[in-house]
């Protein structure tokens, strides 16, 4: 049984690891390759996109996949779309596992937004100092001064794993990083740094919750992103165990 894993992400690592243990099963993950050195990963590993969903549909039938799962971030729209019409122009079953989004407790001053955009246009009237948490790509939204009047006043620590490409917002510390963060930590980052909004999309997990509970200890506004929504018809389960029932194959201990 051949299983390619769209992934990157942590729970993507935990289901090659889990499929790669098993007698009989194959797993390939594919990245995107736009983090130089990812993490280990079991199995075999290919990196780079299919050339779309013609490119992604000859790649499944040519190395005779199985089954498609979609571990990818969840705001990676472009390749859950694209797997999803892959899987179903081949015949190939396919499943997306997703972790759960985030939940405001009763009284955080959260604020939703649609899209970066939105979340943009909401701090001028939130905050001046902004901790943002979106990762470095679409950071050319928050430089856009035009766009949002007060927005170039604004003061930015940008967190992420890799070095973010410009344009930048023009008063921008950046800060290299990966996570799991720990609530310490976070409130110790937020108290330093004189945050007083935090911008995040609603990307769930453990690893990065860590800040949510930093903002609520200290009463920081938080801005979310919502997730788009997954292709029409996806099977989408939220754990490894979840996944590994989907496809038939039991639980390694």
């Amino acid at each position: 049984m051949h299983v390619l894993v769209l992934g990157g992400t942590t729970e993507a690592r935990r289901l090659a690891a889990a499929l790669a243990a098993r007698p009989g099963v194959r797993v390939t993950t594919s990245l995107a390759g736009r983090v130089a050195r990812p993490a280990a990963l079991e199995g075999d590993v290919r990196i780079g996109g299919f050339g779309g969903v013609d490119g992604l549909s000859a790649w499944l039938r040519d190395h005779e996949v199985d089954a498609v799962v979609d571990a990818t971030h969840p705001f990676a729209a472009t390749i859950s779309e694209h797997a999803a019409l892959a899987a179903a122009a081949t015949g190939v079953p396919s499943v997306m596992l997703c972790r759960p989004g985030w939940r405001p407790e009763p009284g955080d001053p959260w604020h939703e937004a649609a899209s970066l955009a939105d979340a943009a246009a909401l701090l001028p009237a939130l905050g001046r100092r902004v901790f943002l948490t979106t990762g470095r790509l679409g950071l050319a939204t928050f430089a856009d001064a035009h766009a949002v009047p007060g927005l170039a006043e604004l003061h930015f620590l940008v967190r992420s794993v890799e070095p973010p490409e410009p344009p930048l917002p023009r008063h921008t510390e950046v800060l290299i990083d990966r996570g799991p963060y720990t609530v310490e930590g976070e409130t110790a980052l937020l108290r330093e740094h004189r945050i007083d909004v935090l911008v995040t999309k609603d990307s769930g997990g453990a690893a990065t919750a860590a800040k949510l509970t930093a903002a609520r200890v200290l009463s920081v506004p938080v801005v979310i992103v919502r997730r788009p929504r997954p292709p029409e018809g996806a099977t989408v389960l939220p754990d490894e165990k979840s996944v590994l029932s989907y496809l038939g194959v039991a639980s390694v201990k």
